[in-house]
């Protein structure tokens, strides 16, 4: 399948996600949304990094390939609009979402506090005592990959008979 939607900002997120669990039936998937969100899905680090686009570029290659200013519209809204294109990574980062979720909801929870206060004690209790982090960086300075390895580990710790 290939998805094309045109989705409203109060649910754009929520069902972004859900699609990650429906990604072996698509191709690819072509969405309008707020530009702010698209931002976030495509960023690797600033302001505009968060826990979404971490999560969506583990299972897909996310791009920003068209911004639609108010005026496209009839009545134009209050707010500016980007198409973004997401294809379907052909290995994943990671086997779900679970683990990676719940890392990111730790790691950018507190954006202002550094990582030895928030992630690094949580990795720690998960068997990763070295995860490489200095824990002076805050969560928006770790690159999506980082994180994408570590939930990796997480998880085939958990998954060996031993874990």
């Amino acid at each position: 399948m290939r998805l094309v939607g045109n989705l409203p900002y109060n649910i754009s997120s929520p069902l972004l996600v859900r699609l990650v669990g429906c990604r072996d039936q698509v191709l690819d998937q072509h969405f309008m949304l707020q530009r702010e969100v698209v931002r976030r899905i495509v960023s690797t680090g600033g302001a505009d990094y968060g826990r979404l686009g971490v999560l969506l570029q583990a299972f897909y290659d996310c791009e920003s390939v068209l911004e639609v200013p108010p005026e496209a519209f009839d009545p134009p809204p209050r707010v500016d609009s980007a198409v973004v294109r997401m294809r379907v990574r052909a290995q994943a980062a990671v086997a779900g979402t679970a683990v990676l979720s719940a890392m990111l909801s730790v790691a950018f929870g507190q954006r202002r506090k550094m990582l030895r206060k928030t992630l690094l004690p949580w990795l720690a209790e998960r068997g990763i005592a070295d995860s490489g982090i200095e824990g002076e960086r805050r969560a928006e300075e770790i690159a999506p990959a980082i994180y994408h390895a570590l939930a990796a580990r997480i998880e085939s710790i958990h998954a060996s008979p031993a874990g």
